[in-house]
């Protein structure tokens, strides 16, 4: 008898026929003497859309809400159900005894593969792999220590529990919204919540004064002194009458000022902990501009084809001890290029392993992104891939390496009655801030950034300012006078917070706790113990939604949103808006997986729900208007178009819901201004294609066509490193080859 093991993806499976010795290639499997290797393409199942269960369903009608089928169904997706067929097939086959669900290892790969052998009917014994990594050493390691399928039962419960109710209330809400105001409105548990945070914080930048603040500088032999309030202890005053008195006293002074104390502290800091995916796709996005969409594609490729960093989604910043004694091993493998030397130190070390980035106890289905101990080659990496990888590599390599250790010396003088300070750092070891200002490094020898987003405008009033330690701030001693002391006003403004970007509106869907509106502290810790709104896996898919749905757009960087979602706002019911919805949900799912709360109980409740939300939004008093109408008529029906922005272009779009026609009038292109450099927006069609730019000016497709060729375009980043691997080995070669090699052969 065999074995049929599903994996989740085609080059998954054929890494485990490979380990397995699997090699006869049959209908959408790989089969060996024992196993039998198929794959699903993510989902082949799905719930049924709604006029599976009633042919009136079909028809967008009020009257048909809300839509509560009895018992939910299953149906193939039409796109993969060739692959699903095949499967099908291999699991009913008379000589397979067992399956092997080879999935990926959390909620949603528990539902993949459950979901494709209850709708093949399959009743037969199941095991579970459950990896991190798909290298050949973890699958033979996970391929020993099988689970019973049995145990995780209830996670699969959790899985239907949570894509049914986003189906109940989803379709149920998004059909009530579109039925009542005739126009294209979604809405969600975690895409609205969302919406409200971006439009909370507009309304915080609106409605934000800024206001002028003060304080006063010493300076003498070079040297700069910030004054501290002797009330508050802070560096700024709001108050300028006040300082302005100060100035007129300090200006009438002797110009001495007298040294009160010179405190000097040894102080350490650490690396920052392992990447999660949202901390690695927000790093990504400050760094390189990546969307959170273009990391996990990246990341994805990393793991599965390259097969050099472990599994993407995972929300844990830690490892488990039973990886440490695995750590040399990953070391040698990523020991090369840029990072030979640096992982060169640690390879013949101990290591141990401590509490910053080992811990069982905050590690729940995968540990924290790291290295395999696969063999790395970078020249197969793209570019995109190697910036990826260059992240993870350095961060893992940085909690390895010691802290950074500073002294920190701070002067304080008296002058004219009031309190001037200066803060100095000396640098005693880099430790792990070496692995980021590495001279091998190619990408990475910019400055990094190791310290938080700072957000919150005002606050960074009280950053603290270091200044360089001189030779005559090294001499000073207390009791020690400073002559020739001069004082300055200096002045600034508050500043309001900053628009989000995809790597802030990241950090706040992980941690939307300040955007409830009544702080409860249960569902608060619930917030914080699952994840924020969604989670790491689909928290790019959503913002790419609210990117597609037109309910946001980009100016620059930084996320808007647009009037559709203004609107949409204002008629949602409320309490889809809040995250106190999905920490509820989530609290819920989590019990569920673990066997304290029947799934029954929690549908009965989302049910109730989706009633509520239907009569709720049957009763709005609201109306929705289109601000975007154009003049130009849609081709198909003949009613006018609305001009949408996309994530990177201008649309077109119809009106009419049921038409659905679009077309793109514009598109931000990778060409660049000639005269500021700056990306230019590709506007018309075909011969009449124009680039546009910022800064006025404007060139015909076929001009800049032109003018590219003549600056050599056309070559690819392919050419260029083909062309820079060639003079680096002509570089190792000696000079006039002709000649070395006929001096060579001379026989003297």
């Amino acid at each position: 008898m065999k074995t049929v093991v599903i994996a989740e993806k085609p080059s998954v499976a054929r890494d485990i026929a490979r380990v397995l010795k699997c090699n006869q290639k049959v209908n959408g499997a790989i089969e060996g003497s024992k196993y039998i290797i198929t794959w699903g393409l993510g989902h082949l199942v799905t719930l049924a859309d709604p006029e599976k269960y009633k042919e009136e369903y079909k028809e967008w009608k009020m009257e048909h809400l809300p839509m509560l089928p009895p018992r939910m169904e299953l149906v193939v997706i039409k796109q993969t159900a060739k692959q699903f067929n095949a499967v099908k097939a291999q699991l009913n086959r008379k000589d397979v005894s067992d399956i092997i669900i080879a999935t990926d290892a959390g909620r949603e790969g528990e539902l993949v593969a459950r979901w494709i052998l209850e709708k093949s009917g399959c009743k037969k014994p199941i095991k579970r792999l459950w990896i991190s990594s798909v290298t050949d050493g973890a699958i033979k390691d996970g391929f020993s220590h099988l689970k019973d399928g049995k145990e995780y039962d209830n996670l699969y419960a959790a899985a239907v529990a949570r894509a049914e109710s986003d189906w109940l209330v989803g379709m149920n809400a998004t059909r009530a919204l579109t039925c009542k105001y005739n126009a294209q409105l979604s809405c969600g548990r975690v895409q609205t919540p969302t919406l409200a945070m971006i439009a909370k914080r507009e309304e915080e930048i609106r409605k934000f004064v800024p206001k002028l603040y003060y304080s006063l500088q010493a300076k003498s032999m070079g040297l700069s002194f910030s004054w501290i309030d002797g009330k508050t202890h802070s560096n700024t005053t709001f108050d300028k009458s006040r300082i302005d008195d100060l100035y007129r006293k300090l200006q009438s002074s002797d110009g001495k000022a007298k040294v009160t104390q010179v405190k000097k502290t040894a102080k350490k800091s650490y690396s920052p902990a392992l990447y999660d995916l949202t901390e690695l796709q927000r790093d990504a996005n400050k760094r390189y501009n990546f969307s959170a969409k273009e990391t996990l594609n990246i990341m994805q490729r990393l793991y599965e084809n390259h097969k050099v960093l472990t599994y993407p989604r995972t929300d844990s910043r830690y490892l488990t001890t039973d990886v440490v004694p695995t750590i040399s091993e990953r070391l040698r493998a990523c020991a090369v290029g840029p990072y030979k030397k640096l992982a060169g130190r640690l390879v013949n070390t101990e290591i141990k392993g401590n509490g910053s980035y080992v811990n069982n106890n905050k590690v729940s289905d995968h540990h924290a992104i790291i290295p395999t101990e696969q063999y790395v080659n970078l020249e197969h990496m793209s570019s995109d891939e190697r910036k990826i990888y260059d992240l993870v590599v350095r961060r893992f390599l940085a909690v390895l390496y010691p802290p950074f250790e500073y002294e920190q010396t701070n002067i304080e003088i008296e002058y004219g009655g009031e309190t001037f300070t200066a803060k100095a750092k000396v640098v005693k070891k880099l430790g792990f801030k070496e692995v980021y200002v590495s001279e091998q490094d190619n990408d990475s020898s910019e400055d990094y950034d190791l310290e938080e987003d700072n957000d919150e405008g005002s606050k960074s009033l009280m950053k603290e300012q270091f200044i360089s330690m001189n030779d005559e701030m090294k001499k000073l001693q207390p009791g020690d006078y400073i002559n020739r002391v001069s004082v300055l006003v200096t002045e600034g403004k508050t500043k309001p917070p900053a628009p989000f970007n995809e790597a802030t509106l990241l950090s706040a869907m992980e941690n939307p706790v300040k955007y409830m509106e009544h702080y409860d502290k249960e569902a608060a810790k619930t917030l914080g113990e699952t994840g924020g709104l969604g989670t790491v896996a689909t928290r790019a898919d959503i913002i790419d939604k609210l990117f597609s749905n037109f309910l946001i757009e980009k100016r620059g960087k930084d996320i808007f949103i647009t009037s559709k979602a203004k609107q949409l706002l204002e008629l949602v019911p409320d309490e889809l808006c809040k995250p106190e919805l999905t920490a509820d949900w989530e609290m819920k799912l989590g019990k569920i997986a673990k066997g304290t709360l029947k799934k029954e109980q929690f549908m009965k409740e989302i049910r109730s729900y989706s009633i509520e939300i239907v009569e709720e939004i049957k009763g709005g008093d609201g109306t929705y208007r289109h601000d975007n109408l154009t003049n130009s008529k849609c081709p198909e029906c003949g009613k006018r178009m609305l001009l949408v922005k996309g994530k990177n272009s201008r649309m077109l779009v119809c009106q009419d819901r049921e038409c659905g026609h679009r077309e793109t009038i514009a598109r931000t292109s990778n060409a660049r201004c000639p005269v500021c450099h700056k990306k230019m927006e590709l506007c018309g069609k075909g011969d009449a294609q124009v680039f546009t730019c910022q800064c006025g000016h404007k060139e015909k497709l076929s001009a800049f066509q032109e003018r590219r060729k003549k600056e050599g375009a056309g070559v690819s980043k392919k050419d260029v490193a083909n062309y820079l691997k060639k003079q680096q080995k002509e570089a190792k070669e000696p000079i006039n080859n002709a000649f070395a090699d006929a001096f060579a052969k001379l026989k003297l």
